[in-house]
């Protein structure tokens, strides 16, 4: 028996990252494409040697060779095809962030609750080699008690956009805001992945330099379950490039990235450890092979709905101060966020 996957929104992000990946994976076939541009869709599968393409999500959803559905479009998105997917009565792997805000997410994690039918989201690093020996590391105690987790990103994402032609990345409507959606919810997610969900998180974000209406710089506070204070600055319109997360315990430290491929730094009283563990080709690979795994009732696939959803209410806690309530159709009247400066 295999699992037989649809993809709705078949772009950049299918073409190395995780298209190959349901190909790849045992006892999972990708049968369908879906894009709005036919052309584009008959393409893609053409090059990937898929047998079906839409540019209908309906025909797609409904399509009986489909069993499982990966909804790789913007999260702007994601709410209505997720709706869709779980009214058909499948489950589906949506692609991060889960949605605009907290609000969508529990709408989603109720549908498929309704239905009786799973749904993951495509935080993929749960599954690779560098966080789980990291969570190792960190489960195994050599750290002693965890003190602090500091988070640091910087890069010039935002500064160098075209203003005449932004991407949907930094426009509100389809993204949820700016970038920290896009990137920093990795990083959020990886640390519920080390410690669970996060508590007493507060927030700011401001716009200081990069065009368009959204947010570029974010700062973030917040506790873990078991005691520990955290921190978190990123910085999207800023010339010099950083990318660490830092965990200190009373006993070492540990050092790693959350997107470069840097071997993770372990510091204790015995000495410095670095363990290298580079990417899969395929990055999503190991994520999609857990999803495969937990539908045939195999395993557990460690990146769900519920897990998502908690990183989108972080993301919401710390966004609020720009845009104001976010339990609703916020991207719909940027002139009445607080934190926009026209």
């Amino acid at each position: 028996m295999s699992i037989r996957w649809g993809i709705l929104g078949s772009g950049d992000v299918c073409e190395v990252k995780s298209g190959p990946g349901f190909q790849k994976a045992r006892d999972s076939e990708l049968v369908a494409v879906m894009r709005r541009n036919r052309h584009l869709a008959e393409d893609f599968a053409r090059r990937h040697g898929v047998r079906a393409f839409y540019d209908s999500a309906d025909e797609l959803i409904a399509d009986p060779n489909v069993t499982a559905v990966y909804i790789a479009a913007p999260p702007g998105s994601h709410l209505e095809l997720a709706l869709k997917v779980a009214a058909a009565g499948k489950p589906a792997y949506i692609e991060k962030p889960m949605a605009r805000n907290h609000a969508e997410c529990l709408r989603m994690v109720a549908a498929f609750e309704q239905a009786k039918q799973p749904l993951f989201v495509a935080y993929y690093r749960r599954a690779l080699d560098r966080f789980i020996k990291a969570k190792q590391l960190l489960d195994s105690g050599r750290l002693g008690t965890i003190v602090s987790v500091d988070v640091h990103y910087a890069s010039d994402g935002q500064l160098r956009l075209d203003p005449a032609q932004l991407p949907w990345r930094v426009q509100a409507e389809h993204a949820g805001g700016g970038l920290f959606l896009d990137l920093a919810s990795h990083t959020l997610d990886v640390l519920d992945f080390f410690f669970g969900p996060l508590r007493d998180v507060s927030g700011e974000a401001i716009k200081v330099a990069s065009p368009g209406d959204v947010e570029d710089r974010v700062v973030l506070r917040f506790s873990t379950q078991a005691g520990a204070r955290g921190g978190g600055s990123w910085n999207f319109s800023s010339p010099h490039k950083q990318d660490l997360i830092s965990i200190e315990g009373s006993a070492g430290a540990l050092r790693l990235s959350t997107f470069g491929e840097t071997p993770l730094e372990l510091e204790t009283s015995s000495g410095s450890e670095a363990f290298a563990l580079p990417n899969p080709p395929h990055i999503q690979q190991p994520l999609i092979q857990s999803v495969v795994d937990s539908l045939l009732g195999r395993g557990n696939c460690p990146s769900s709905g519920v897990s998502g959803a908690r990183t989108s209410w972080v993301m919401d806690r710390a966004l609020g101060s720009y845009y104001g309530a976010r339990d609703d159709g916020f991207w719909k009247e940027p002139e009445r966020w607080p934190g926009r400066r026209v």
